[in-house]
């Protein structure tokens, strides 16, 4: 199995970029995990040839099982993150795909809007969209010098998102005799 985790950020250090990469950490044995880090350079949708951006996001996508989306920090998406479900919505790269969504706000309504809106463009390009959800304030430390997730509450949150995710099979232990 695999999971494709975008965050819908375009600063490379900030909390939902960090969370996505630390949920890369808790996936179950077996699982790949690969992210996506084209959001800045995805243009707006339009007819025609696709333009070698919005070819890799389709393709990377294509290839995975899953996607593993963090919201932004904010109650307002941003363009970019539109133009790239545009682009999957016209493709139908999204469609029968599941999709599980992690956020972060100081304000848990800010979170909560950005999840709202997201969900209604993920089921209108036929996403799968998983019902577990995390929503986390930024302000308190959550990493790890190394980057993982330090505060085991909050990992057990995050594997609980990603559960949503892998099948039964996946993320049941092997049992030896």
């Amino acid at each position: 199995m695999k999971i494709i985790g975008i965050a819908a950020s375009l600063h490379a250090g900030s909390f939902i970029t960090r969370l996505l990469d630390a949920a890369g950490g808790e996936l179950p044995r077996g699982v790949g995990f690969e992210v996506w880090r084209g959001l800045g350079e995805i243009p707006p949708y339009r007819t025609g040839p696709v333009p070698a951006p919005a070819r890799e996001l389709l393709t990377l996508v294509a290839g995975g099982d899953a996607v593993l989306l963090t919201a932004p920090e904010h109650s307002l998406l941003p363009l970019e993150l539109t133009y790239t479900l545009d682009w999957m919505s016209a493709r139908e790269g999204l469609s029968g795909k599941h999709v599980a969504v992690m956020s972060a706000s100081a304000r848990a309504c800010g979170a909560m809007w950005a999840q709202a809106e997201l969900y209604k463009q993920l089921l209108g390009a036929g996403a799968v969209v998983m019902g577990a959800e995390l929503v986390i304030s930024p302000a308190c430390p959550h990493f790890a010098e190394d980057g993982h997730l330090a505060a085991p509450d909050l990992r057990e949150q995050v594997r609980s998102v990603i559960r949503q995710l892998c099948p039964a099979e996946v993320m049941e232990p092997v049992l030896s005799l």
